[in-house]
């Protein structure tokens, strides 16, 4: 039986295979937390710690740049399901379409609940770079019309404009709180939450 990926260790374990195919050896703890967006290595640490546990991953202790892929075919193995690549998100902008109507995504089973649609979002922007989505990424969506505090949402704005921030509701508003330190949130009064950031996809050509 394949062993249960969670999300963070999913994204943990796809940027380590993809460090390992562009540069030849593996990213040390503080490169896979910037990479990321995870606050420090500690927290990486733990997450290694359990996918060195489900047999992903092997590790030299000491020695720095020592970790190895043990079990990469599993995510290659893994259900996917086509999903429809809608268009591109950026900051302060209407969504834009995809130019090909018809155009699907394969998106790894595990990372949707099953419960809800889904679509995928190319984003264009460094407006969450903090939680380690970057510009060229692609985001997995499910449609929802709520969120909790601090989900990562596509909001669309009373201007017509949709943003993809994280969420708090506060006293009197609701605050859209973007992943990087340069840039302002967004305040308002209400907002129509289009789903919740569920995934990330990142590719190298």
């Amino acid at each position: 039986m394949t062993p249960v990926l969670y999300q963070k260790e999913r994204k943990v374990l796809q940027f380590i295979i993809q460090y390992i195919q562009i540069h030849g050896y593996s990213p040390t703890l503080q490169e896979i937390a910037q990479g990321c967006g995870l606050k420090s290595p500690a927290t990486v640490h733990e997450h290694i710690w359990y996918l060195i546990k489900k047999g992903f991953l092997k590790k030299t202790d000491g020695v720095s740049r020592s970790i190895e892929l043990v079990n990469e075919k599993i995510i290659s193995q893994e259900p996917q399901s086509n999903i429809p690549l809608m268009g591109f998100i950026a900051a302060g902008a209407p969504l834009e379409p995809y130019t090909d109507p018809d155009a699907t995504f394969p998106v790894a089973a595990s990372m949707l609940t099953g419960k809800k649609s889904a679509y995928v979002l190319k984003v264009k922007g460094d407006s969450m770079i903090e939680e380690g989505i970057f510009d060229g990424d692609y985001v997995v969506v499910e449609h929802q019309d709520h969120a909790n505090q601090g989900d990562i949402i596509i909001a669309l704005l009373e201007n017509g404009f949709a943003t993809m921030k994280k969420y708090f509701l506060e006293e009197n508003r609701i605050k859209l709180m973007p992943a990087n330190a340069k840039m302002l949130p967004i305040y308002v009064n209400s907002v129509r939450i289009q789903g919740k950031v569920v995934g990330l996809i990142r590719q190298f050509n």
